[in-house]
């Protein structure tokens, strides 16, 4: 009987910890925010008009220079009503929206060598940043001007988004915009 006993645990722990083996996610999902990008594939035009101040490495004078490339794209942020699985209370806003421009090639990201860097500037417009329920939508409406190392137009355009609940939680989603070469 102390056998059967002694069998019957090792059997129970070996299936606990076979059950374990599956992680549970600590990451909130945003699968219930849905974004859109128009156009589809920026495009981008010069010269700009709008300028930004080079610093060189080396110890010579600043540098005023033109950004050489502006682009424009809307941004479509649709928050659909949450599954069971996440908790979110309304009305949630849009609490930051930031731009990272990296120069690309073939839409793969290339990035600069040696103490070269990307510049970029941008501004946005949006008539809210308010979702007061579910399944509503901001439009976003992008102005990028850049300069890249490469001195290429072609980049990859990335938006993140940063929402907050009534209850102050927190998720974020990111947008990749690709600027045509």
């Amino acid at each position: 009987m102390l056998r059967r006993a002694q069998g019957l645990m090792v059997l129970l722990v070996a299936a606990a910890t076979w059950a374990c083996q599956t992680p549970t996610s600590t990451t909130p999902t945003t699968d219930f925010i849905v974004t859109t990008v128009n156009p589809a594939t920026a495009t981008a035009n010069g010269p700009t008009g709008r300028f930004y101040t080079f610093v060189p490495a080396n110890n010579q004078p600043q540098e005023q220079r033109e950004f050489d490339w502006k682009t424009s794209f809307g941004v479509s942020v649709t928050l659909n009503t949450p599954g069971k699985d996440v908790t979110v209370t309304f009305p949630v806003k849009i609490t930051s929206a930031t731009v990272k421009v990296q120069q690309a090639s073939g839409g793969i990201i290339t990035p600069p060598t040696g103490s070269d860097v990307e510049h970029y500037e941008f501004d946005f417009t949006t008539s809210t940043n308010t979702f007061p329920a579910g399944n509503n939508t901001i439009n976003m409406n992008f102005n990028v001007w850049y300069d890249l190392p490469n001195l290429r137009r072609e980049a990859l355009v990335t938006v993140s988004l940063v929402f907050t609940d009534n209850n102050g939680v927190t998720f974020s989603k990111t947008v990749q915009v690709n600027v045509a070469p």
